[in-house]
């Protein structure tokens, strides 16, 4: 039974589809990664998941359950964790302040999970009573990951993780991405940085105008000459 199993997902905003029959299915150990043009629907997919946009056709099933259209508190009670892309930290709150809020629904393992996101991201030891607002892009990313991590989830939604950063801060969110991976968390994640993050993944899912193009293992999506030549830049 995969672990996140999206069949037929319809949804969009006002009344207009942005979604048009998407599936997506990723193992409890897999990485999937969504990757196609502006306006594909790649993080409405993710929100549509998550619970911020209604599915009006179609089920999303987690561990088998059905969850489309159920609210996000109990997501997060189920398993899921979900990070934005934009305004994904308190920037006046310390990044340990950051950490401690991601895990209001289990306060009680608030000291071990520190210790762990510290394991996951060494930085944001040194930094852990420094505002968030003053970290670089890179970092803040790390805090908003680690946020989600504090909850323990089975499955973790990351949408443009790797957005705006620099090249050596991009290489060290995937690499963080493997760890968090190999240590039990399911990973789906939108990336433009199409290449690099098709490379780490088991499971690549190419949308364009709502639908899935190809879906394939990373490896074999970055060998189609098509895929390249049409999403990949040649």
């Amino acid at each position: 039974m995969p672990l996140l199993d999206a069949r037929d997902v319809h949804g969009g905003y006002g009344g207009m589809n942005i979604l048009n029959g998407v599936d997506m299915a990723i193992e409890a150990n897999e990485i999937g990664v969504i990757v196609g043009p502006n306006g594909a629907g790649k993080s409405t997919m993710l929100k549509a998941i998550f619970g911020l946009l209604h599915v009006s056709q179609g089920e999303i099933l987690l561990r088998g359950e059905p969850i489309q259209n159920r609210p996000t508190n109990k997501l997060v009670q189920q398993g899921m964790g979900f990070v934005p892309q934009e305004y994904n930290v308190f920037p006046s709150l310390t990044v340990q302040e950051n950490l401690e809020m991601g895990a209001f629904l289990k306060p009680d393992n608030v000291k071990r999970m520190l210790a762990r996101i510290f394991e996951f991201f060494p930085p944001l030891l040194e930094k852990r009573h420094q505002p968030a607002g003053e970290l670089s892009g890179g970092q803040r990313q790390m805090v908003a990951m680690g946020r989600a991590l504090m909850a323990e989830p089975d499955l973790l939604l990351l949408d443009e993780p790797t957005a705006g950063l620099s090249p050596l801060y991009m290489n060290e969110i995937f690499e963080r991405v493997k760890e968090i991976n190999a240590a039990g968390v399911g990973i789906l994640m939108v990336e433009q940085n199409a290449k690099q993050a098709l490379a780490i993944a088991d499971k690549g899912f190419v949308l364009a105008a709502g639908q899935n193009r190809f879906t394939d293992s990373g490896a074999a999506l970055l060998a189609d000459p098509e895929v390249a030549r049409s999403f990949l830049g040649g």
